[in-house]
């Protein structure tokens, strides 16, 4: 299994914003620079952020980007369903049949049960906290 690159960059611009003074925002130049991208590809990448209601476009001349909630309710499954959506990673490719006549797929399960495991993990972390992690850092 692996996400997309666009995840990734979502998840740095998040926690970017995150370390943006409150009532700031951040044009997609600069997002686009601390992450050496294109801007017009980060745009498309933030424009998945603003639909899922994580980050907030504000237009204007001194508009950009700023987050839509606070980080400590923003989690890393946030971020991954915004960009990746929410689709099951696995599903079976048998029909029922001989191998699990009433059980349903016994693979699929195990599949299920492992990505509902990694998905408590990823909703369990909130971007507040690897921010707080990098303030720490620099201090």
């Amino acid at each position: 299994m692996k996400y997309s690159k666009a995840t990734n960059y979502a998840l740095h611009a998040i926690v970017y914003l995150t370390l943006t003074p409150s009532g700031k925002s951040v044009g997609v130049e600069q997002l686009a620079k601390v992450q050496n991208l294109s801007p017009t590809y980060l745009s498309k990448i933030l424009t998945k952020l603003v639909k899922a209601g994580l980050v907030e476009s504000n237009p204007g001349v001194n508009g950009g980007y700023s987050l839509a909630r606070q980080s400590s309710n923003i989690s890393f499954l946030d971020v991954v369903h915004a960009i990746e959506g929410k689709a099951q990673l696995f599903s079976c490719s048998l029909e029922h049949g001989e191998l699990d006549r009433n059980q349903g797929c016994l693979i699929e399960k195990v599949m299920t049960e492992a990505e509902q495991k990694m998905n408590d993990e990823l909703s369990s972390v909130s971007i507040c906290k690897i921010a707080e992690q990098i303030q720490s850092l620099k201090h």
